[in-house]
């Protein structure tokens, strides 16, 4: 049963894999002179998503936020293996799952060639194994004092669509509909991610909240940085609720963005907007990096802002 599972709904013809799905390994050969970047990522029913989610979407969030990961590291994406835990057989729910999925990787350029199925509460793990010239990887312990601080695409989206749906925020419907998308239909940055491969001094993906990725990179770089709250791009639908700090909370360490934060020295601004430009994802600089640790946010009237929290606890109740 477990075998024809997989054959029905995730062998497919794997040209760039030496053997794809069907052995007990996958065989690879990576391109000659290349470093792999892998990533592992899970989504666990109950706390990354509800049962009542689309499983197209599933399919498609489940293989874009982890290559968002590839993205924040410059590589470009070649393999994925999945691993799926399932109450029971759902050929319905499978085939939906399958066609999100697959979408996602043919957008990319991924193929998957092997994984797991098992029985059980509803669990996605993927593997992504991708490729990075030697020495070009984007890596968290670049950032240098004065380089800038720049995000793409817009903030808080997601966040903001989680807070509506579990009750925290209110919103229109017609506002709730604008940002929604972004909550169940994340856009790797994959292309961005290459472009800046020799521009950035560092890079993250925004996972788990703007202020805590950021943080790691700061971490790692063993530097600090300010940032300026109002230059932090959000939609306009959500800038109307910024009055509500719950609203504010979402933009600064909400989380589920899946953009890209990094950071490069000032001289480098019109190599960032041509990057930008041949990937066709805006970008926006938000700040900068200091020699003294520390991260501090200025309100739009200058003065510091105060923040409960920088991001998502993974093990926090």
């Amino acid at each position: 049963m477990e075998f024809d599972l997989i054959a029905r709904h995730f062998t497919r013809a794997t040209p760039g894999a030496v053997l794809g799905v069907g052995d007990d390994c996958a065989l690879l050969a990576p391109t000659p002179g290349m470093q792999l970047a892998v990533s592992s990522d899970m989504l666990l029913e109950g706390r990354h998503f509800s049962p009542q989610d689309s499983p197209a979407g599933l399919g498609h969030k489940s293989l874009a936020v982890n290559l968002s990961d590839l993205a924040a590291m410059g590589a470009t994406p070649r393999w994925a293996t999945l691993a799926i835990a399932l109450p029971e057989e759902d050929d319905a729910w499978l085939t939906a799952f399958a066609r999100g999925f697959f979408r996602m990787a043919d957008q990319h350029g991924i193929e998957l060639v092997g994984g797991d199925t098992t029985r059980g509460t509803l669990t996605l793990s993927i593997t992504v194994i991708g490729e990075v010239p030697p020495g070009q990887a984007l890596r968290r312990d670049g950032a240098q004092a004065g380089d800038d601080v720049w995000v793409s695409g817009v903030i808080g989206s997601a966040a903001v669509a989680l807070a509506y749906r579990q009750g925290r925020l209110f919103m229109e419907q017609i506002d709730a509909a604008k940002v929604l998308p972004a909550l169940y239909l994340p856009t790797p940055r994959v292309e961005l991610g290459m472009a800046l491969r020799g521009i950035a001094t560092s890079a993250i993906d925004i996972s788990d909240g703007l202020l805590g990725d950021l943080g790691h990179i700061l971490e790692r770089s063993h530097v600090g940085a300010t940032l300026e709250f109002g230059a932090v791009p959000t939609l306009p639908v959500v800038q109307g609720y910024l009055h509500e700090p719950v609203a504010r909370d979402c933009v600064l360490a909400g989380g589920d963005d899946y953009e890209l934060c990094f950071t490069a020295p000032a001289a480098r601004r019109d190599a960032i907007a041509a990057a930008a430009q041949s990937a066709g994802v805006p970008v926006t600089r938000i700040g900068r990096i200091t020699a003294e640790p520390g991260l501090t946010v200025i309100s739009a009237d200058g003065q510091p802002l105060r923040f409960d929290r920088t991001g998502y606890d993974h093990f926090a109740a």
